[in-house]
């Protein structure tokens, strides 16, 4: 460890204020939605202190602003660090912020401390990761044509989003990272739950990104008059949507683990009060570290959805949507170095999935991934209440340099 880099804490809490004020942040929290002119105005503000870190700045055509500096050797594969700073409406001021100002900091301490690295560094600000994640996605795979037409939160389609910013969308393949052309990306992240400050610990090392996984679910029964109908004639599509719903959440509970089954929207046809519900339709999202998993509690919700057919004289039927993500496993060495690390700072450090997504598991696609956590207050994240405390912003991104620095040492051994 290299005892004479020390991180600046002052300096990382100020450069989160400054850029929530770049956004008006209020009490309604952050509004940075990708491509607004609050994300251009962030854009902006981060450029600078990427110059200020004597980082070269370019954004790419999918609207990533990379700051690199080059490496002592020759042919080396960059590392990469960084996260995202658009957020959801009403967003607090850390997510995706604080791994780009992590990231930043330690850029800015090798400027200072003149240290070369001997792999290139890049600091990238993804595009858009709170949508379509075109960003990540863009440097991890071929992206169709259709994604350009998508309507962004700010209500500007990808492909005006990323002009607005600086990209080319008529050049997006450009963009494309080849397996073997990044050595690894790191990002440290709040965590956006509980653990870690139930656990009084200070990182997390995340083992993996889940897999997510989504159905539309109809359940197709009768209307008829709610006045009218005796209840043993009934089929009441709501009722078995109500049912499933408890079988959702009694299947995904029933084994041992961290995955997590949710029905998070719920829809009742025609919705009138007097009448009985003839169709309802309901969302079915299943999270894991493994698709088995997803897959088996999948089968197991469908067979329990067979008895509720029976037992309410309705049809259930599941439509799987085209928007899976498939789990994205942490590099054991990585792994190994972020905990490694931590104790050598003093730090606790706790093992831990990742149950959000983030562009991490895009770029797993190409190359050997580490993600760092610290801890959010009262696990509360995508919110104006979101918090992370000065010392454990500090505490993360030590242990981002020294892991940044262990891999560009070692250059991860295989």
């Amino acid at each position: 460890m290299i005892q004479d880099l020390t991180v600046d804490p002052q300096r990382l809490q100020s450069r989160i204020e400054e850029l929530a004020a770049s956004a008006g942040a209020g009490p309604q929290g952050v509004n940075r939605l990708a491509f607004s002119q609050a994300d251009i105005r962030g854009r902006l503000l981060v450029a600078s202190w990427m110059r200020q870190a004597g980082l070269r700045v370019r954004t790419d055509p999918a609207g990533n602003l990379i700051g690199s500096r080059s490496g002592s050797l020759t042919g080396l594969p960059p590392v990469l660090i960084g996260s995202h700073i658009d957020s959801v409406p009403q967003a607090g001021k850390y997510d995706g912020t604080a791994g780009v100002i992590a990231a930043l900091e330690c850029s800015q301490l090798l400027q200072d401390s003149q240290i070369r690295n001997r792999h290139p560094l890049e600091v990238v600000v993804f595009a858009d990761e709170e949508g379509s994640m075109v960003g990540s996605r863009a440097l991890s795979e071929e992206l169709s044509e259709g994604i350009l037409q998508l309507t962004t939160q700010s209500g500007k389609v990808v492909g005006q989003g990323l002009r607005d910013v600086g990209g080319e969308p008529q050049r997006l393949s450009q963009a494309l990272r080849r397996p073997g052309q990044l050595r690894a990306y790191l990002e440290m992240h709040i965590e956006q739950g509980g653990i870690l400050e139930s656990e009084g610990a200070d990182i997390g090392v995340v083992q993996g990104i889940v897999g997510i996984a989504w159905w539309e679910v109809t359940v197709q029964g009768f209307a008829n008059h709610a006045g009218t109908t005796p209840m043993n004639r009934r089929r009441d599509a709501l009722l078995a949507a109500s049912r499933m719903v408890m079988a959702v959440n009694e299947t995904v509970r029933s084994v041992p683990g961290r995955q997590v089954g949710t029905v998070g929207r719920i829809r009742a046809e025609p919705g009138a009060a007097n009448v009985i519900p003839g169709r309802a339709v309901f969302s079915l999202e299943l999270r894991d570290l493994s698709m088995q998993v997803i897959d088996s509690l999948f089968e197991e919700i469908r067979r329990r959805s067979l008895q509720i057919q029976q037992q309410t004289a309705t049809r259930i039927t599941f439509t799987p949507l085209d928007t899976t993500a498939l789990p994205a496993l942490t590099d054991p060495e990585i792994r190994r170095i972020i905990a490694a690390s931590a104790r050598r700072l003093g730090l606790k450090a706790l093992e831990m999935p990742s149950g959000a997504g983030h562009d991490a598991q895009n770029i797993a696609r190409i190359a050997p991934i580490g993600m760092i956590f610290v801890p959010s207050r009262a696990g509360i994240s995508h919110s104006p209440r979101e918090y992370t405390a000065t010392e454990d912003l500090a505490n993360g991104t030590a242990v981002l340099l020294q892991t940044l620095l262990e891999i560009d040492k070692s250059g991860l051994k295989r």
